[in-house]
């Protein structure tokens, strides 16, 4: 897999965040994909679930430079900017309707939190937040990915899973819960439980992505549009029987 040694941090000091496609940054090209580093490699080994997402959009890349910066700038240890700038960064811009379907679900409940807006506060330390492609990966448009061409079928992508992720649910163990965040990370994470490296018990799949353009959808699994104002491009067959296997799911796991 990728190279990727702690002098990367001194060509983090030196980037502009806002273009986090910085050339000095890139870690991989071909005719469709490139992958650049953003410091996405803190683990918190203390976390009861972790939320997977695709791969660090421009938005979180450039915020988890941005932190990084700060933190070198000041001082901080490689360990205090690692952590920093991730949890900055993580889920930037979606963690409000992300909480909200992981209360509909139940999960305060099996964590004994009030709601799961503490993960991205007080309870922060619970949660370990991640990508089924830990670095950002790029379009050959230079558009933030989108699952196209799949994980699984490009070989150094599939790669980044089986050596990262997987690394990640290692280090995590057993009991760790682990939400995948639409299609593309649901198949990265139920890759790992067909080889052996996840056990399907840890698989929470199921909540719609939290994303703008999933709008309608986190609606109607949070019960605040109704089926019949619903559009054509909803199921909420799909969605409904989704919301019904995770509650049932989570109230299943022993703690």
């Amino acid at each position: 897999m990728f190279n990727v040694t702690p002098d990367v941090l001194d060509k983090v000091v030196n980037c502009t965040p806002e273009s986090p496609w910085d050339n000095s940054l890139k870690l991989f090209y071909d005719k469709d994909v490139s992958v650049y580093y953003a410091p996405f490699d803190h683990v918190n080994l203390n976390a009861k679930v972790a939320i997977c997402g695709i791969t660090p959009g421009k938005t979180q890349a450039s915020e988890s430079l941005s932190v990084a910066q700060k933190y070198m700038n000041a001082g901080a240890s490689i360990t205090d900017v690692l952590e920093q700038s991730k949890q900055a960064a993580s889920f930037k811009g979606f963690r409000k309707p992300l909480a909200a379907m992981m209360d509909a679900i139940g999960l305060q409940d099996k964590l004994a939190l009030g709601s799961c807006d503490a993960l991205f506060d007080t309870a922060k330390h619970m949660v370990h937040y991640t990508s089924a492609l830990r670095y950002p990966v790029v379009t050959a448009k230079g558009e933030n990915y989108n699952g196209n061409p799949r994980i699984t079928k490009h070989p150094q992508l599939i790669g980044m899973v089986e050596a990262y992720l997987a690394k990640e649910v290692e280090m995590l163990g057993v009991d760790c819960l682990w939400i995948p965040l639409g299609q593309s990370a649901t198949e990265a994470l139920e890759h790992l439980v067909k080889i052996g490296k996840l056990r399907s018990e840890q698989l929470l799949s199921g909540l719609p992505h939290p994303s703008g353009a999933n709008a309608e959808r986190v609606a109607y699994f949070l019960g605040n549009k109704s089926r019949e104002n619903l559009s054509i491009k909803v199921n909420p067959v799909k969605l409904d029987e989704n919301k019904s296997k995770l509650i049932s799911k989570i109230k299943s796991i022993r703690t």
